[in-house]
């Protein structure tokens, strides 16, 4: 729950960074907490512990993973171009 939520949390403060670097790194910070998430959900998921289905859920989170890599790399190439 708590990687998950800071995804959003982190795009929003990159929404209002002071800088394009600190927008790079808020953004690469919740680009590290939907890996986290990834991980939680493939542990729940192979663990059996309950009756969740997270095929859905990982689906989810491979497209927010790359939509925010590229942005982070786009981000970081226009900074470079500068």
């Amino acid at each position: 729950m708590r990687s998950g939520t800071s995804i959003g949390a982190n795009v929003n403060e990159a929404t209002a960074a002071e800088s394009k670097k600190d927008f790079i790194h808020k953004m690469a910070i919740a680009s590290k907490e939907a890996r986290e998430t990834q991980y939680w959900l493939k542990l729940l998921d192979r663990s059996k512990l309950g009756q969740v289905n997270c095929n859905e859920h990982l689906k989810g989170i491979d497209e927010i993973i790359k939509i925010l890599t590229k942005i982070v790399k786009t981000s970081q190439e226009n900074l470079r171009s500068i």
